[in-house]
């Protein structure tokens, strides 16, 4: 058994995560989409590179209502028909939205608090709170035939129950948006410059290395750095921000923003 992770987009122009179990012949036997922020077609595209296709996921994940996460659920749910996993309050503002209100009808799948199975036998997943201006943000704690995989994209700082689940986790993806200094000489105004690093927007650079260097444990294998910001970072800055902080044999990575990453077996 190995589990594997691809990223198809991550960033402000779209984000869109795959996870799944394959077994030793390389074939996908359970798998989950994390947000619905690129295209049906280039989805098919992307994971048709890989051997994979939509019959490889199970359930569709949404970590909250920003468009550049939710901009083709709708026709997802239209076309694939695979439940949309996510609380209550997010499948509420999900359901009064434009583009994606009148198609959840028969794929809407609330949450509970603790875990819950999504795959049966194969996939648990668990959410967990972050702050965030949307409707309500949440990471997943996912579960993979026992493997421990932690997604947190779009969270403006830390919290407690976060942090607990990523000192348990094999492979954390974190977000590390935004270089402070690039921030406040950019082209953004200040409201919104105000907006993103006041604890409800999204993680910097140093703000995602100091997380690391504190969930960082003995059995972490991977991090990679997600919804990296195309004006007020750089890839090789955010990756040398965390660098330090972590063992050599743990393997760090940024993402890709508007391409997909590679087929990680983790």
């Amino acid at each position: 058994m190995q589990v594997k992770f691809k990223s198809l987009s991550s960033g402000s122009c779209g984000n869109c995560y795959f996870i799944g179990i394959f077994n030793d012949e390389g074939a996908c036997e359970a798998g989950v989409l994390i947000d619905a922020g690129v295209s049906p077609r280039r989805l098919k595209k992307e994971l048709s590179a890989d051997g994979l296709g939509y019959d490889d996921f199970q359930a569709i994940l949404v970590t909250h209502d920003h468009l550049d996460h939710i901009r083709s659920l709708g026709s997802y749910c239209k076309h694939l028909q695979k439940p949309v996993c996510t609380t209550p309050a997010i499948l509420k503002a999900l359901s009064g939205h434009f583009m994606t209100g009148a198609h959840l009808s028969g794929v809407r799948r609330p949450l509970e608090d603790g875990w819950n199975e999504i795959v049966p036998g194969r996939i648990r997943v668990q959410y967990f709170e972050v702050p965030h201006d949307a409707t309500q943000t949440v990471g997943y704690a996912i579960l993979l035939d026992g493997y421990r995989f932690v997604i947190m994209t779009d969270l403006g700082r830390m919290t407690p129950q976060a942090m607990a689940f990523a000192k348990q986790a094999d492979t954390v993806v974190i977000e590390s948006n935004y270089d402070l200094y690039m921030l406040r000489h950019g082209p953004y105004p200040k409201e919104l410059q105000d907006r993103i690093c006041q604890g409800h927007g999204h993680l910097s650079n140093i703000e995602c290395a100091k997380a690391v260097s504190e969930f960082a444990h003995e059995g972490l294998r991977n991090v990679f750095l997600c919804h990296l910001s195309e004006h007020n970072n750089e890839p090789q800055l955010a990756h040398d921000t965390s660098r330090p902080v972590l063992d050599a044999s743990i393997r760090l990575a940024p993402l890709p923003r508007q391409t997909a990453s590679a087929l990680f077996t983790l």
